[in-house]
């Protein structure tokens, strides 16, 4: 199965670079990993005036960012690894999904209005996701990263989709243990994707 792995955190010696690698090794023995570094591939989030104005004309919509809609369209497989921020992705994240999931990539709009997923070729989902709060916090705050992964992609991709989502909490408090028990548990996961 080809994996795309898609990475949004500015520093290389971050946490999320820790799981980043060990998630690209985990999947590796089985999976092709196209890994999508977006800070590091310098992506441009800001969708423009003429990109916004173009949203809903399908294919010509594609065509700003057609080598990433390429690179979805070849996998099998999305893992999005991230921080949360002010309770939700950052924000080179949020623009790669406003800019590359499109009408005509990961959506249908039918004539009656209704949405209809459009990532049918994706077999599995996972998100790997470092909170610096607790996870009620998360919760009393809406989760969004949760929901972006597990409703989102989700819907996109069908629902019968099988999901992995893995949050660590309170980054801010974690111990050198707390890290190493949670880069285990996804390397497990991944390992079994």
């Amino acid at each position: 199965m080809r994996v795309l792995l898609v990475y949004a955190h500015p520093v290389e010696t971050s946490f999320n670079a820790a799981l980043r690698d060990r998630i690209a090794a985990s999947l590796s023995p089985r999976h092709e990993v196209d890994l999508l570094d977006l800070n590091a591939e310098g992506f441009n989030p800001v969708m423009s005036r003429a990109e916004r104005l173009g949203y809903h004309a399908s294919p010509d919509n594609i065509a700003p960012v057609a080598e990433y809609v390429a690179r979805l369209r070849a996998a099998q497989g999305l893992v999005l690894c991230f921080p949360a921020w002010s309770f939700g992705p950052p924000a080179i994240l949020k623009g790669w999904i406003d800019r590359v999931m499109l009408p005509g990539v990961s959506l249908h709009i039918r004539p009656d209005g209704r949405v209809q997923g459009g990532l049918t070729h994706l077999q599995k989902l996972g998100g790997v996701v470092t909170y610096g709060q607790t996870r009620w916090r998360a919760r009393l705050m809406g989760d969004y990263p949760r929901k972006l992964v597990c409703r989102y992609l989700r819907h996109s991709a069908g629902m019968a989709t099988p999901v992995l989502f893995h949050g660590h909490y309170a980054m801010n408090v974690s111990t050198p243990e707390s890290r190493a028990r949670f880069l285990a548990q996804v390397g497990r996961a991944m390992a079994g994707f």
